[in-house]
């Protein structure tokens, strides 16, 4: 598959991306850029250092005057470019990808990079008409900077015990020396760079990877686990009781801490629980849907001035940063919880509970793929429907969406009900005639579910 997504761009380590074509990226980023200032940095992986100076060598080669701020999260970038105020930024990441992905997150002015904007580079790394010009790198550690402008927005709050899971990302540094500074017991698991990541996933928002830091806040009777993904722009949380705690959960957290005191817009996407847009109603602000996806997410933010945005992958946007920011997001958890008079497992209990599936990812070909997308096209025309992101289709005590997945070939399928038995009619009146080993895969996902209910 192209290594050109909607949102950035990604893949394989020296099979589908090579310092070759890092650098053409970077000629082709310094061209549209007009060899402007720009910001790179990298996370921790083994072949982002060699990826992010061929990135640089092109920017450079564009004119660009490059500033390199190391090995840092993606949130201090976004940071670092307001802070600078530089015209472009990149990030050399593979986000929550396996160790073998790299790829470049990219900011090519005040708003996120889109499809075109995807596709514009990808068309002068074909025919090579760049900008030239003689630029320059300059290498700033700003990491003070960052945390002291986070901290400030915190404040004092009372110290909590918690155990930061980094696993051996890029907020290995700052994430341990924010909270420490913040005045809570730190406990650390698997803070310190490694690009191969040993430990576990970089993916922390699926509860298979998060058994270390599960069974180290019961060992160490702590108030709060906190994990973040490979480039540190997603935040997952563990209660006191060691129990995974579902993203849609913390984000309502997050709103009746934000909304208690103000009314909002607030962005959710397609994927999240029933329970983000009843807890938004609820406290009198406005629920905007939008498909998932980092860039499709922060443009429907920032131009509705919204107040919070959320994802299920543990991605949360905050109106006071201007962007994502998974150390932000943590640091603000251990504030309401250290305001609250109730523990973290406390809080997450008051939150309604729901059948949900996870993302059920079923192989197929793109044909089959496109085939059932129109078949739930049809069908959803006897329902209230949404067609923002796949198929979206909302029954009475329910919904269910289906999503072409962007990375490999298949399609994507998350179901939502009141009960086990609402999810198994909506899944048996959908998939049980037409599409039998759908069915069958999203029911033994619900058979599970029957066992660890959400």
């Amino acid at each position: 598959m192209s290594i050109y997504k909607e949102c950035d761009i990604r893949g394989i380590y020296r099979q589908e991306l090579d310092i070759e074509k890092a650098g053409l990226i970077g000629k082709s980023v310094g061209t549209i850029l007009k060899g402007g200032n720009v910001v790179v940095a990298g996370d921790a992986r083994n072949s982002t250092k060699d990826l992010k100076e061929s990135l640089i060598a092109g920017l450079i080669s564009c004119g660009c005057q490059v500033v390199d701020l190391g090995t840092v999260p993606t949130p201090l970038l976004y940071f670092a470019k307001d802070f600078l105020k530089t015209d472009g930024a990149v990030m050399v990441t593979a986000s929550h990808n396996p160790a073998q992905y790299n790829g470049f997150k990219i900011s090519l002015g005040g708003l996120p990079v889109k499809p075109k904007d995807i596709k514009m580079i990808s068309s002068l790394v074909e025919s090579k008409r760049f900008l030239r010009g003689w630029g320059d790198v300059v290498y700033k550690n700003i990491q003070n900077d960052y945390m002291g402008y986070l901290k400030r927005l915190i404040g004092n709050t009372g110290p909590l015990k918690v155990v930061l899971d980094c696993g051996n990302g890029a907020a290995s540094e700052v994430a341990p020396r924010l909270f420490t500074k913040l005045g809570h017991d730190v406990s650390r698991l698997f803070c310190s760079f490694d690009g191969s990541f040993p430990n576990r996933s970089p993916n922390p928002s699926v509860e298979k990877n998060l058994s270390a830091l599960k069974e180290k806040v019961l060992v160490e009777s702590a108030d709060l686990g906190i994990a973040f993904d490979g480039d540190g722009d997603r935040a997952i949380f563990v209660d006191n009781k060691g129990r995974f705690c579902e993203p849609e959960k913390s984000f309502v957290i997050l709103l009746g801490h934000y909304l208690q005191k103000t009314t909002s817009t607030v962005v959710y996407d397609a994927k999240s629980s029933s329970i983000v847009k009843k807890a938004i109603e609820s406290l009198g602000s406005i629920p905007l849907m939008e498909r998932s996806g980092h860039a499709f997410m922060k443009t429907t933010f920032l131009k509705n001035k919204s107040v919070l945005a959320g994802e299920v992958s543990g991605h949360y946007f905050f109106g006071e940063l201007g962007f994502d920011d998974g150390i932000y997001a943590a640091i603000k958890m251990a504030e309401i919880v250290a305001e609250s008079k109730k523990s973290m497992s406390e809080l997450i209990d008051d939150i309604e509970s729901t059948i949900i599936t996870p993302d059920i990812r079923i192989g197929m070909s793109p044909n089959r793929v496109e085939s059932i997308l129109g078949y739930l096209k049809k069908y959803a025309q006897k329902y209230q429907a949404s067609f923002l992101d796949g198929v979206r289709i909302e029954f009475s005590k329910g919904w269910i969406l289906a999503r072409k997945s962007v990375t490999e070939p298949c399609i994507t399928i998350r179901l939502e009900a009141d009960n086990i038995a609402e999810a198994k009619k909506i899944n048996q009146e959908l998939f049980f005639q037409d599409y039998f080993d759908v069915y069958e895969t999203i029911n033994k996902n619900l058979q599970r579910l029957t066992r660890s209910p959400l």
